[in-house]
């Protein structure tokens, strides 16, 4: 593919003008998911040698975050976990968690729930504690819809995403990259730093190296050799101008 596109950030994208999200930007995010530090700066190497930007999902107090932040190329947002809530097992509240969350990235306007997890009294919070960029819904490139961000009944801009690494994993139907950047409209890709770790071609590889996930120098030598996640997420820094 000859065509190359701006990478942007999810804070930067402006329901009023479309040239924030247009046909030719492309936006890269990260949910961390509590991955082990040398996991995510993989990850973050791998961006910083592009010179693209992303933005990363945080999911908890860990040092790599101030190197992820000094970077301009880079945007921390936050990666709440409501699950445990939902599930019965932790004695707290929904305004606790974003609280504790937001006291670790302060600067943070953007958010994704792990699992997406959404309600509009969790939007509320959200927008009470300065979150003004949401990317919880996602809609499958295969939907054929061509998305495009909005602004909500409370003004929250409303971001889509249409491409998961680890849905890729579980549907071999699901589009190459290469060809998911060919489409109309608003493209958001989500990608995990521990399946870029691991190359990961299935959820069977993932689940069967749990025990290993916070043991990087044995990990990585369960990396799949073939085609997986880590060259998808390379593909795609390759379009960057």
């Amino acid at each position: 593919m000859s065509k190359r596109f701006c990478f942007g950030k999810i804070s930067e994208i402006d329901v009023e003008n479309r040239s924030s999200w247009d046909e030719e930007k492309i936006f890269l995010t990260f949910d961390i998911d509590w991955a082990h530090d040398d996991i995510i700066r993989d990850c973050q190497q791998l961006v910083e040698i592009t010179g693209v930007s992303a933005t990363f999902f945080i999911t908890h107090n860990t040092p790599v975050i101030d190197e992820l932040r000094i970077q301009p190329q880079f945007e921390l947002g936050l990666h709440p976990n409501f699950n445990h809530i939902l599930e019965g097992n932790e004695n707290t509240s929904a305004e606790e968690v974003l609280h504790r969350l937001k006291s670790v990235v302060p600067e943070a306007t953007s958010v994704r729930s792990h699992s997406t997890t959404f309600s509009s009294k969790i939007c509320a919070l959200f927008m009470e504690n300065g979150l003004t960029h949401d990317s919880n819904y996602f809609i499958p490139d295969f939907s054929e819809i061509s998305l495009k961000p909005w602004k909500n009944w409370i003004g929250v801009t409303m971001v889509p995403y249409l491409w998961e690494d680890d849905v890729a994993c579980l549907d071999d139907s699901v589009a190459p990259v290469l060809s998911v950047v060919e489409r109309s409209g608003l493209r958001v890709f989500d990608f995990h730093p521990i399946h870029v770790f691991l190359n990961s071609e299935s959820l069977d590889r993932y689940n069967q190296t749990k025990e290993l996930h916070h043991n990087p120098t044995e990990l990585v030598k369960h990396r799949y050799e073939g085609y997986g996640t880590r060259n998808r997420l390379l593909e795609l820094l390759g379009l960057g101008k």
